[in-house]
């Protein structure tokens, strides 16, 4: 899976040379979201400051308010230029790591004579699906890691400014409590989410029997259309659905309840210093953007727990099928 795009020289260009390409446009983007943040900011102090008069006179005009709508276009038009080619480079470079594992299995399948069960779907369909999650939950990896050095310090100098009782004392208060409700979250996922990774599996193989007696039928129906059988492989997809529904009904319930509970713990901790005049409306503003950015950062696996599991499950059927390959291939020397 990963020796046959990153280990070899065919494709050491894509794998290498675009890995390092995606890199440097995620690099971009978290640096123009820094100035995006910090526009927040200000945009939040003249709303804040709008009707505000001195001797009879507006402190802040309308002309301001659309300056700032102008300065916002500044920031977001390359922005939102640089995220959609990174998402068109990416889909290439993901098509290029799934045809380097494509190309590694089939010339291996070929040359085996014993049955490997659901060989063509691991060559089709999952080598597609893990290149896919692969380079999704890579970029989103990557681009936290770049989101957490960019507004790691900014979070931490900001809580400075933190005037809840229990926490304000604490140097980077904000940063610990991203950094500590992250982990719980992650620790509690892992619990909840125990047995998802096994059911997806167990799920993949009732569809793969389910689906070979189909394609079986469609080229011998005499033999193998027979549709209690199909009724009995169907009911095993049926149960194994069941009961994944049923965990992730739970696992959901869990993490929207996770993610409602995060939204609003910057406004906690910063809402009583808006009341005493500590801080303006622009800094509360910048506090909660730039928690939700360093708590996504920590939170990847939270956040991507149902494609995570999904992964684990394609791993573990990819390493089978390559250890069923590697087997047969010696038994046939």
């Amino acid at each position: 899976m990963l020796k046959a795009f990153f280990g070899s020289r065919k494709w050491f260009l894509w794998a290498w040379g675009g890995g390092i390409m995606v890199v440097l446009l995620l690099y971009v983007q978290v640096q123009i979201s820094v100035e995006l943040n910090n526009w927040r900011e200000g945009f939040g102090n003249l709303l804040q400051t709008s009707g505000t008069m001195k001797d009879g006179i507006h402190l802040r005009n309308v002309s301001e308010f659309w300056a700032m709508l102008i300065d916002f276009a500044k920031i977001v038009a390359p922005l939102v230029a640089i995220a959609a080619f990174t998402n068109f480079f990416s889909r290439h470079y993901t098509f290029r790591w799934r045809q380097a594992i494509t190309l590694n299995y089939l010339p291996r399948w070929i040359k085996v004579t014993n049955e490997i069960e659901g060989a063509s779907q691991r060559i089709q369909e999952d080598a597609k699906r893990f290149a896919n999650i692969v380079e999704s939950l890579g970029l989103e990896a990557v681009r936290s890691t770049m989101t957490l050095i960019a507004f790691g310090p900014i979070l931490w100098g900001l809580s400075s400014k933190v005037e809840l009782a229990i926490i304000k004392d604490i140097p980077g208060s904000l940063f610990w409590i991203a950094l500590a409700t992250s982990f719980g979250g992650t620790a509690i996922s892992w619990l909840v989410g125990w047995m998802l990774p096994g059911l997806e599996y167990q799920n993949q193989r009732a569809e793969a029997a389910f689906r070979k007696k189909l394609v079986l039928a469609e080229d011998d129906k005499v033999n193998h259309g027979h549709v209690p059988d199909f009724i009995h492989l169907f009911t095993g997809v049926r149960t194994n659905y069941f009961r994944l529904f049923l965990h992730y009904g739970y696992f959901d319930l869990w993490g929207r309840t996770y993610g409602q509970i995060m939204v609003f713990a910057p406004y906690i901790a910063m809402g009583p210093g808006l009341f005493t005049g500590l801080i303006t409306l622009g800094v509360l503003n910048k506090v909660a953007s730039a928690f939700d950015e360093v708590h996504s950062g920590f939170s990847i696996f939270v956040n991507n727990w149902t494609t995570i599991t999904e992964l684990r499950s394609i791993w573990k059927r990819l390493h089978e099928f390559e250890h069923n390959l590697d087997k047969h291939q010696h038994i046939a020397a």
